[in-house]
Formats: C-alpha cells, structure tokens, sequence
C-alpha cells in the first residue's frame, strides 16, 4: 500500500532492482509500468456526471477511498445514493491509529491502542505523491492540510547484518562513496581511451569534468579523503566556530567493502517515479481523509454491515447484508446500479451473479501479505540522538525499515514511529504470531539499528494484511500474465454491477488507483444510465 512487495513482489523488487542498475530508470520504469507501477495518476479534473436521470439510485459496497470517491460524486451529481460499510468507521484501509483506538483481527485477538494524544501510526498508505491528481484534488476539496513526507533521508540508515559489523551506516556515507568510486572508475576507463568507440574526445572532455563533479574527485580523478569528499559524506569531526573550529575529514569506504556491503542497494529508494518527491501526508494521519469523507457523506453510509450476497436482476441489484458485530438479522437493499469496492480476497467468498468472465477475473488475483507495526517511544531518541528528522531506514532484516515521524520535530515527551513495514514470507511468518509477539519480535530486531530500543520502549501495536477481516490482505497483486487475461473482464460493467478499486487499476496498491478507477466505473455507469433512462 503505496509500494510494497508480497512473496511474488519481493522477487519484483529484486528483478527491478536488477534492471534499474543494468540497463537504467527508464528500462526499470517501463517495467515496473508493465506490472501495474509507477504509472502516473491519469486523472485530469472533476469528473462530468451531468444529466442523471431523475431518481436513478446506485448502491455503494465499502466505504474505502474508491467508495467513497464514487458516492460523493453521484450524489453530487443527483443520484440516490447508498453506502454499506463493514466497519465502523470510514476509510477502508485509508486507516489511522490512535490512542484510545481498539482493533480486533481475524481469530478474535484484540490490540488496544495506548498512544499518547496526537501520535499515531498508519497501518496501510502513508504517503501522497505529488503527481497523484485525483488524491490532491479531493484533499484539497475537503480541506485536508498537508505535510511533507520525507522519502530520503541522508542522514537515516542503510544497514546490513552481515556488513561493517552490523552497525548501520548513513545513507549519504553509502551514496557517496558508491557514487565516487564509480565516478573515479569510469574517469579511469575513459583516461585510458576505453571509451573511445562510444563517446567523442569532446564528450569526453565534458565526461571527466562532470564525473570530477558528481563523484567529489580531486584534481587527478581520484576518489579521496578531502573537503570535497567531507562535504557530501560527512566529516569525522564538523567544521565550527573558534580554536575548536578546524574539522576532520572523514575515510571513505573502499569501493570493495560498499559493494561488498550490498548497501547500495538502498540508494535508488528516491528515485523511482513514486518515491520521488514532493511527497505528503495529512495532518494527524491518513485516516484524517477518510473520516473527513465520512463526515461529508454522513448518513449515506451504514457502518458495521456485512454484505453476504450480491444480486442483480433486469430492474436493479439486491443486497443482502447482516450488522458485522452479529446483533441483528439479515436484511437488504435494493438499488438501480451496484458500484462495489469489496477487496477481491473478500469478494470472492460473497455470491453474486455475474458472468463468468468477472467472476473468474475476481477470483484470479490474490492479495499481498504485508505487516506493519507501530512503536511508542519515551523520548523522540532517533532525533535527541542520532539527529534523524524523518525518513526511513533500510535494512536486511526482517522488518525491512524504519519510517521515522514527519512532523512533531523536537517535541517533547514520547514518539512513534513505523517500526518495522514487512513484506513477502517474513510478512507470513509475522502474521502467524499474535500481535504482542509481532510487537517484540520488531523491538529485538530494531534493536540491533538503534540500541535505545530496549530502554526506551513503551507500548506498540502490529497490523497483519492477512488477518484484516475487511481485506484478507494488503492489497490485490497482478502480474503480467492475469492482467492480460483478466483486467478487462474485471472492470467490464457487468450487467448492473461495477467493480472498482486500487485492485481496477494500473497503480495498485495506491489510493489513486482506488480514486481513479472509481471514477472511471461511475463515468461509464452514468452513461449506462442515462441510455437506459433508469427508473426508481
């Protein structure tokens, strides 16, 4: 959710990676394309609903980004709208969690969330990339206030187990002594005529000097302690002010022990065309835009309801749905047109007559494993300390990163922050664990990063995808082959049902991809409409 990786993608990311340091970003980014990433957002202005046919009523299935995006358009647009929810509250996996916040899982455990007023941890999206339209449109429509989020941090981590003794280094040590080195390799090879056959003696001219340039490279083209080098890596001791004032310079790594490290394989983290910024996050969290939806919508939508059947006749569509908490009987809905926003891992299990292409469609995608966990701190000790002011950490281990908090620098009192954001067969065998045992297990690894872990720690919460009973999973993973045999099927109207959802798009795992695909279900449902004159 916002870019991770489940078992098959864990092998993505590594093939991609693969691609990207071979044959460069645009070979990485046609591929990431090709497999439903790193598109950009297609939206280009509010949708045109205008015409609906008077008293035409559409039922909404989830109150999640795509649903809600759908009902507040329709409505808007004059249609009779409903929205069954299975929680109770809106926002889907647009979800924040705060102090106070209770979460019951599959198999009935229970989290209690003991977070100090205002900290909080987003278990599914927690960042907006600038170039996602639609999200931007609609936070600013519902006068969400922004934040950055900071992708990269050069003073965050890079850290592997089997390297430099398992001490973490920073991410600018490592990206300046990769780039350097590489840089003094390459003016090495083209001193040496090595290139001649693929770059002019003009170019070449111009290729020193820019490698001289981006690589720190002191006057003989080599890669050396110097100020030059201090600037962009750190120095041992920094510059300052009096007798004390004269810095030391820092000792790059050798290029064997970067390379060796595997550490460079962080350095791309803000490159691609998602994690590049400006990114953002809402103030007081992503569920802020949720509930601010369901405020919008109000008593449109009915919370803690269970749809168990979805039916479709020539004249409407008939939902079955019972109270989610398990204090009432079964009851219905009825509605000329069905937009749902069900997840499929969900979908799949609730009967509903379509055709056999959706249905097969419906069935052919399965859902990522993903588990993230929050932390509550004493004290901000990652700012006090080791001066990280946002960002993530990278790691080997099996909790992948650390995402530090963006906002509420220097504040006083206690800090939360993501830490781990698991995915693939670690994911799986977190998600076999019970919540506290997810919470200690994040803590030991951590620790092994930040050594305050232990000494610090206050409480913590873990969300497991899997377990989440309003998705049985993170969110819906294609590949290159069920697209070409199922996309199409999926987001064809079906009779008088619509599917929409990150799962209908090309930017999975995003919230534009919700956003947009529902836009573009209720744009061909209202043309579906009006051509039939819908009745109520």
């Amino acid at each position: 959710m916002g870019n991770g990786d489940d078992s098959y993608s864990l092998s993505r990311r590594r093939l991609l990676q693969m691609i990207g340091s071979t044959a460069g970003g645009a070979a990485m980014y046609q591929a990431m394309s090709s497999l439903g990433f790193a598109a950009e957002s297609p939206y280009r202005g509010p949708i045109d609903l205008q015409g609906a046919p008077k008293g035409a009523s559409v039922l909404v299935l989830g109150a999640g980004m795509a649903g809600m995006t759908a009902a507040y358009e329709l409505r808007n647009a004059g249609y009779d709208v409903q929205v069954l929810e299975y929680n109770a509250r809106p926002g889907g996996r647009t979800w924040t969690l705060r102090g106070g916040d209770r979460y019951t899982e599959l198999g009935g455990l229970t989290q209690q969330c003991e977070f100090d007023q205002d900290l909080y941890i987003n278990p599914g999206p927690w960042r907006i990339p600038y170039h996602h339209h639609g999200m931007m449109h609609y936070v600013k429509r519902l006068g969400i206030k922004l934040e950055p989020f900071f992708q990269v941090n050069y003073n965050a981590y890079l850290h592997s187990s089997k390297a430099f003794g398992g001490k973490p280094q920073r991410f600018r040590e490592v990206k300046a002594d990769y780039q350097g080195h590489v840089a003094e390799l390459l003016a090495k090879a083209t001193r040496q005529h090595a290139l001649d056959a693929s770059v002019t003696k003009e170019d070449q001219e111009i290729l020193l000097e820019s490698l001289r340039d981006w690589g720190a490279l002191d006057k003989n083209f080599a890669y050396v302690a110097s100020d030059a080098v201090s600037d962009r890596r750190g120095y041992e001791k920094n510059p300052g002010g009096g007798l004390s004032a004269r810095p030391v310079l820092s000792k790059p790594m050798t290029l064997h022990d970067v390379l060796g490290s595997g550490l460079w394989q962080g350095i791309p983290s803000g490159d691609a065309f998602d994690m590049q910024m400006a990114l953002f996050q809402p103030a007081g969290g992503m569920g802020t835009i949720g509930e601010a939806f369901g405020r919008e919508l109000g008593p449109l939508i009915r919370y803690n309801s269970k749809v168990i059947d979805i039916h479709q006749d020539s004249s409407g569509v008939t939902v079955t749905f019972t109270d989610s908490l398990g204090h009432e009987s079964k009851q219905s809905l009825r509605a000329d047109w069905c937009l749902c926003t069900i997840p499929l891992s969900v979908l799949a299990q609730i009967p509903m007559n379509v055709g056999q292409k959706m249905a097969a469609a419906i069935s052919a995608v399965p859902y990522a494993s993903a588990v993230k966990a929050g932390l509550q701190f004493k004290r901000r000790f990652w700012e006090e300390d080791e001066q990280i002011f946002g960002g993530i950490t990278y790691t080997d281990l099996p909790i992948m990163n650390i995402g530090y908090p963006n906002t509420g620098f220097q504040s006083a009192g206690k800090g939360v922050l993501l830490g781990a954001y698991i995915w693939g067969f670690s994911a799986m065998e977190f998600t076999s664990m019970t919540p506290q045992q997810r919470v200690q297990k994040v803590v030991e690894y951590g620790s092994q990063i930040h050594p305050q872990y232990h000494k610090e720690f206050d409480n913590g919460v873990a969300v497991a995808w899997h377990r989440s009973p309003f998705s049985l999973g993170c969110f819906g993973t294609w590949t290159s082959d069920t697209r070409a045999r199922h996309y199409e099927d999926l987001c064809q109207i079906d009779g008088r049902v619509a599917l929409a959802g990150e799962h209908a798009s090309y930017l999975g795992g995003w919230q534009e991809g919700a956003v947009t695909s529902a836009l573009d279900a209720i744009g061909r449902l209202h043309q579906r409409a009006v051509a039939q004159g819908a009745k109520v």
